[in-house]
Formats: C-alpha cells, sequence, structure tokens
C-alpha cells in the first residue's frame, strides 16, 4: 500500500523559491544578517626573498591592501621598459609643404608654387660634421613661404674631390625639387680661373639657371667693382633684364647684408635678396639664411632668376671655407 507523500516540487519551482523577490534580471540573493565571521585562519608566511612580504605594488591573493599591477594606486604607475635599454622612439615633426596650385598658363611646369609668392626663406642645412673636420659635403636648402611651409628642396651635387679642392671657387649643379620630388629647376655654376686680371670676363662668375631641366632659362653674371657686388640678370640670350647691387660690405658682422634688385635702368629697385645675421651661428658655420622679396605679379622666370642669383652670393660671399692646414713648417 503507497503511502501518500507531499507533492514533489520541480527544480525550476524550486529555484524560483530561492531567488530574491526583486523582479530584475540577475538580481544577486539577498544574504542572511546573522552571519558571524569564523576565526581567522593562519598566517602565511612571506615569499621567499621578500621577509617584509611582496613589493609594493605587485598583487598578492592573500594580502587584502595590495592590487593588481595594471592598477593605479595614486601616482604609482607600473614600468613599461627600462630607462636607457629601450628609448622610446623619437617621432620627428612632419614636414608640411605648400599646396601645390593649378597648372598656369605660359608658366614652366613646377613653377606654379613660385608665381604665388612674393616672399620666400631660403635656409641652409647645418653640417657640424663639416665644421668639426673641416672635410667640405654638399649643401643643402630648405625653400620656405612665410608660414613655414616647404616649397622646394635644393640639394648640391659635386663630387668629393672637386668639393674640397676649389672650395668657394668650385664648380657646381644645383637640383631643385618639388614635394613630389620631380626635379623643377637646375643651376650650373662653370669653374672661373681667379689666378688672371680681376678685370678680365674669363674669371668672372656665373650661373646658368635652367627651368625645366635641360631648357635655359638665364644667367647670373658678375661685374667687375671696387668695392661692391654687382651682378646682371640675364635672359636665355644673355641680354640684360636686372641688376643686382650689393652693400660695401657684404661680411656685415651683427647686421643682415643686403643685395637690392633693380630694374634695367637702375632706378627703381624691384625687390631684394637679404642674408639674415643668425648671431654666433653665422660667424662658425655655414648655415644661412636667405630672405627673398619680389612684386607677386612678376614674372616666373625673373622670379627664378633672382632665386638663382640668392645662391650664387651665397657661394661667392657667405661660404665660408675651413682652415687648411699648411704643409710648410716653420723653424
Amino acid at each position: 500500500m503507497s503511502v501518500p507523500t507531499a507533492p514533489q516540487k520541480s527544480a525550476d519551482e524550486t529555484e524560483i523559491q530561492i531567488k530574491s523577490p526583486d523582479p530584475r534580471p540577475g538580481a544577486p540573493p539577498e544574504y542572511s544578517s546573522s552571519f558571524v565571521p569564523g576565526p581567522p585562519g593562519p598566517a602565511i608566511p612571506p615569499p621567499a626573498g621578500y621577509p617584509g612580504g611582496l613589493p609594493m605594488g605587485y598583487y598578492g591573493p592573500h594580502q587584502p591592501s595590495t592590487f593588481p599591477l595594471y592598477m593605479q594606486t595614486g601616482s604609482i604607475r607600473p614600468i613599461q621598459y627600462q630607462p636607457g635599454k629601450y628609448p622610446a622612439p623619437q617621432l620627428s615633426a612632419p614636414v608640411v609643404w605648400m599646396p601645390v596650385p593649378t597648372p598656369i598658363p605660359h608658366c614652366p611646369p613646377g613653377l606654379e608654387c613660385l608665381a604665388q609668392l612674393d616672399n620666400i626663406h631660403v635656409l641652409q642645412h647645418f653640417e657640424p660634421l663639416e665644421m668639426i673636420t673641416g672635410f667640405e659635403t654638399n649643401n643643402r636648402y630648405d625653400i620656405k613661404n612665410n608660414t613655414g611651409q616647404m616649397v622646394y628642396f635644393v640639394t648640391e651635387d659635386t663630387d668629393d674631390y672637386t668639393r674640397n679642392a676649389y672650395r668657394t671657387l668650385r664648380p657646381f649643379v644645383l637640383r631643385v625639387t618639388d614635394c613630389m620630388g620631380r626635379e623643377v629647376m637646375t643651376m650650373q655654376r662653370p669653374f672661373r680661373c681667379t689666378c688672371c686680371c680681376f678685370c678680365c670676363p674669363s674669371t668672372r662668375q656665373e650661373l646658368e639657371v635652367q627651368c625645366p631641366p635641360g631648357v635655359t632659362t638665364g644667367f647670373v653674371a658678375e661685374h667687375w667693382n671696387l668695392c661692391r657686388a654687382v651682378y646682371s640678370l640675364q635672359n636665355e640670350k644673355k641680354e640684360d633684364m636686372m641688376g643686382v647691387l650689393g652693400p660695401c660690405s657684404t661680411y656685415g658682422c651683427g647686421s643682415d647684408s643686403v643685395f637690392e634688385i633693380l630694374s634695367l635702368d637702375g632706378v627703381s629697385v624691384i625687390g631684394s635678396i637679404t642674408r639674415k645675421w643668425n648671431g654666433v651661428l653665422s660667424s662658425m658655420s655655414d648655415a644661412d639664411h636667405f630672405e627673398i622679396h619680389f612684386p607677386l605679379e612678376l614674372d616666373v622666370t625673373m622670379k627664378a632668376m633672382i632665386f638663382g642669383a640668392c645662391f650664387l652670393i651665397d657661394f661667392m660671399y657667405f661660404e665660408s671655407s675651413p682652415p687648411q692646414r699648411s704643409s710648410i713648417h716653420h723653424d
């Protein structure tokens, strides 16, 4: 004979009765307030090698006052790398180039930026190795506008022997590249012997400007003068178009050196090439800074000629040669 028993409840019904009456899903169960903490457990000895316990900032499961390493405790932060062994990478500032304008009619390709400017800065790179060792290296220049945007990059292309044998009188080739790496202009200076009479035409310095490379745009020709630097800006037929008149003393110590750009009749001042004084750096190194001014509406080919005259002036008057050791010994 079966004895009647209380109806058995399913597992789901039992779970519902145990759960908290809180209708929110996943709510934690209510704990009895009559909970009494038990006696403290046995003391755990500190780890080997650390007599006072774990170092600060290290996590121990039996030390309630410690935190994991990835958590910040006040101003203490985890060390990412050992100083001196894994140095943080130094990110150089990105070069900001002037936006390339649309092609302009009758403008040589690559000179569109120059056509829209009335002022540019020519900044020569400082070469500490050249100053220390006396070994002449290829010159490099950054061409920037007034806002500091890069317009062109100029590099000298001369072999080591020519640079160090002829120094400031060396023949050279300067290559002007734009933001896309295209060579948009080339400047060439032939060698001129200076051992002859100073008034002889064969001793006068000259610079040819090609824009685009291979197509002669004009020449920068030196004229003899007793106390001033005098040049003429010529077209491809070597016809004078403008003049350049320098100061009486081009080696101005403590002041800028201004070379005026004159009209063909020599009356009007059209622009200027100014070598800025950079303090001690100007007297100890070749890191020159030139500022060129010309009218905005001036023909872009003439702007290129003024631009080329700046480099001939730099090599003739401001490219200091390191002192050479004499092979003659005096008793």
